[in-house]
C-alpha cells in the first residue's frame, strides 16, 4: 500500500479560523503513523506535476494567474479560497503526487495509493479556482491515464459536489465521474439530471442525498446505481475523490455517516476494479478527529487490514431519492452514444 505526502502542504496558508487548514493534513498523517498502518504503507516521494500535465486540464493563462499570484505572497481569490507564497507550488505537487503514485503502481509496487494532499482540488473548474480549491489534482490524474488510453473512473464522495471534475469530463466518454453529496449544499451543482453531454451523456452520474443521510442509504445508492453503471463502463482504473466531510460530526455538512461507513464505501468500490489500479487522493472533512479516523478507515480498506472504525450508521434519510435518482441514471443510459 502506497502514501504519498509532503511537508511543503503544510505551506499552503489560509489563515486563521479557515476550515481548509494545515492541521487538516497533519491529523491525516498522524493517523497513517498508528502502529496499526504504520507497517503496512511505504511512503513515496511526490514530484510536482509538469505545466504540461496540468494543461491537459487547465489552460495556460489560468496557471499563469496562480503562479503570479502567489510570487505576489499570495490573497483572496474568492470569499473562499486563498492562496500564499507557497500555494501555486503546493498545488502543482498535490496534482503531482497522484501521478507519482500511479506510476508506482504501474511498476507493481503496491495494489493501492492514498494521496495526503493539500490544497484540495474538485472543485477547481478549467478556469476557476473556488471551494478551497486551484487545481483540479484528480482530474489531472485522470486526464493523463485517458490519453494512455485507459477507462477511467472517479467516484467522489465528498459532502461536496465535485463541480470541477464534472466540468473537466461532462462531454468526455473516457471517464465516469459519479458524485454522492449533500443536496441542497454548496456549490449547488450535482442534480441527478446532470448526467453528461455528447458523447459523454450517461457518463456522469450524480446522487445527491438530503441531509442526514446515513451510511445504509450510501450503500442501497451504490449497489442500485453506481455499481450498474461501473459495470457498464468497464473501467481500467479507480480514482477516489477522498473527502470525509460527509462525516456525522463535520460542522460544515449535515450528513450522518462514521467512519465505518467510509470504509465500507471503499470496500464496495475496490471490488469493481483490478488491484493496482486504484488511487485516492484527500478532498475535503474539517473536523479533526473524524477526518483522522476517517482516513485511516479508508486507507486500511485499501490495504487490505482491519483499523478501528466507528459503527455503520443507518435510519436516515434518502431511500425515496435513491429510487428516482436511478430511474433518472437509468433514461440516461439508454441515451448514451
Amino acid at each position: 500500500m502506497i502514501t504519498a505526502t509532503h511537508p511543503l502542504f503544510l505551506e499552503h496558508l489560509t489563515g486563521a479560523h479557515h476550515p481548509e487548514r494545515p492541521s487538516r493534513l497533519s491529523a491525516v498523517t498522524s493517523a497513517l503513523a498508528s502502529p496499526t498502518l504504520a507497517d503496512a504503507v511505504v511512503p513515496i516521494e511526490p514530484t510536482p506535476a509538469t505545466r504540461a500535465d496540468l494543461e491537459r486540464v487547465h489552460p495556460a493563462d489560468y496557471l499563469d494567474r496562480l503562479e503570479a499570484l502567489s510570487e505576489a505572497g499570495g490573497g483572496w481569490i474568492d470569499a473562499d479560497t486563498k492562496m500564499s507564497e507557497q500555494s501555486a507550488p503546493a498545488a502543482a505537487l498535490a496534482a503531482g503526487a497522484g501521478l507519482t503514485a500511479v506510476a508506482a503502481l504501474q511498476r507493481g509496487e503496491g495494489s493501492a495509493a492514498f494521496c495526503a494532499v493539500r490544497p484540495p482540488g474538485h472543485h477547481a473548474t478549467r478556469r476557476e479556482a473556488m471551494g478551497f480549491c486551484l487545481v483540479s489534482n484528480i482530474a489531472v490524474v485522470a486526464a493523463s491515464l485517458a490519453d494512455a488510453g485507459e477507462r477511467v473512473w472517479i467516484f467522489d464522495y465528498d459532502a461536496h459536489h465535485g463541480n470541477g471534475t464534472q466540468d473537466v469530463f461532462y462531454d468526455d466518454p473516457r471517464v465516469l465521474f459519479v458524485s454522492t453529496h449533500q443536496w441542497p449544499l454548496y456549490p449547488g451543482t450535482g442534480r441527478r439530471t446532470e448526467t453528461g453531454a455528447g458523447p459523454g451523456v450517461g457518463t456522469t452520474v450524480n446522487i445527491p442525498l438530503p441531509p442526514g443521510a446515513t451510511g445504509d442509504v450510501y450503500l442501497q445508492a451504490f449497489d442500485e446505481i453506481v455499481a450498474p453503471a461501473v459495470e457498464r463502463f468497464a473501467p481500467t482504473w479507480l480514482l477516489i475523490s477522498a473527502g470525509f466531510d460527509a462525516h456525522r460530526d463535520d460542522p460544515l455538512t449535515e450528513l450522518g455517516l462514521t467512519s465505518g461507513d467510509f470504509a465500507a464505501l471503499t470496500a464496495r468500490a475496490i471490488g469493481l476494479v483490478p488491484p493496482g489500479r486504484i488511487l485516492a487522493m484527500l478532498e475535503g472533512g474539517y473536523d479533526l478527529e473524524a477526518l483522522a479516523a476517517s482516513a485511516a478507515a479508508v486507507v486500511g480498506t485499501l490495504a487490505g487490514i482491519d483499523v478501528p472504525a466507528e459503527g455503520l450508521s443507518n435510519g436516515g434519510p434518502g431511500r425515496e431519492a435513491v429510487g428516482e435518482i436511478r430511474e433518472q441514471w437509468e433514461r440516461a443510459a439508454s441515451e448514451a452514444p
